[in-house]
């Protein structure tokens, strides 16, 4: 037995090793091995979280609406006077040449773009040429389980920034808020962490966006409550609309989460997932609700029909 688990083990690092060195990462205009792709110390993106990003996910040689991602990964880069080194066209190209160097059907993208290397100080006039990278590989978010039983969830102490702060419209690289409402959500021993506004309002999770269900309405908090406009929860309201469900962006509270008769959360990552528990409690009978699979199913059928196909 111990040594089948040596074997097991040595297997396993010899895999990890040659998938680290086939993994291809996009980085400045240039296709480099894992290991290669370096950035800057530097780099105000690192230093400062001085950058933006977006998440794209790609099914069978379908990049789920791009021309929606892009659009708001270059109105975060406006938001911040960072001008990216490619044009909208250009990162287009960069995305489907990084998924073809990969040879990935199905994958999570991350595109980002940073301030570039500057020196310590705060001053963006420093940094004088952006960088991009893009990368592409394979997301599992939550375990499967979770998808078929439905999650737990939690509010946590930490609030939503307020728009006044910082717009959450904005996908910059500081994500240190949802990652301080994250670790209240481990603490708690429960995967997802539900953040409120200032005036305790419902706002979003730490990565997805929420939806309740009462009777035939669809609700989601308004985005004016801080909330990012996230594509998947674009799509999903879209689906419900074309089923002749009404659809209501609202000021939510916990008692609207408690007496709801189902909860689904939806994010690029994490798709769409049930919601059974929440601070403890059961959401209705505990287990996911019927429509929350009706719109899990339409969206897997959309991923296949919009977006931009690629070949390898």
């Amino acid at each position: 037995m111990a040594r089948y688990q040596k074997i097991k083990k040595i297997s396993k690092q010899r895999f990890n090793s040659a998938r680290e060195t086939g993994m291809k990462i996009y980085l400045n205009g240039r296709l480099l091995d894992k290991s290669d792709a370096k950035i800057s110390v530097f780099d105000h993106g690192l230093l400062y979280g001085d950058g933006v990003f977006e998440g794209i996910r790609s099914y069978n040689c379908l990049i789920f609406r791009l021309k929606d991602h892009i659009e708001r990964l270059y109105n975060s880069a406006a938001a911040i006077m960072l001008e990216s080194p490619l044009s909208k066209e250009g990162m287009v190209e960069a995305i489907v040449k990084t998924l073809k160097a990969n040879k990935l059907k199905d994958a999570y993208i991350r595109v980002v773009i940073t301030r570039g290397e500057g020196d310590l100080g705060l001053d963006p006039r420093k940094c004088k040429n952006p960088s991009i990278f893009i990368i592409a590989d394979k997301i599992a978010l939550y375990p499967e389980e979770f998808y078929k039983k439905g999650l737990e969830i939690n509010t946590v102490p930490t609030r939503r920034n307020i728009n006044e702060a910082l717009s959450p419209q904005i996908k910059s690289l500081n994500y240190l808020n949802n990652i301080m409402a994250k670790l209240e959500a481990i603490n708690c021993k429960v995967e997802e962490a539900l953040m409120l506004t200032q005036d305790g309002y419902l706002c979003e999770c730490s990565g997805d966006n929420i939806f309740l269900v009462k009777g035939s309405k669809l609700l989601t908090p308004q985005t004016s409550m801080g909330i990012l406009a996230g594509i998947t929860r674009a799509a999903i309201m879209d689906i419900a609309v074309k089923r002749n469900m009404a659809v209501s962006e609202a000021m939510l509270t916990r008692y609207d989460l408690f007496s709801a008769d189902e909860v689904f959360l939806t994010g690029t990552a994490a798709e769409i997932i049930p919601v059974v528990k929440i601070d403890g409690r059961r959401i209705n009978n505990g287990k996911p609700g019927n429509i929350t699979l009706v719109l899990k199913e339409e969206f897997s059928k959309l991923t296949k029909i919009d977006g931009y196909r690629y070949s390898l």
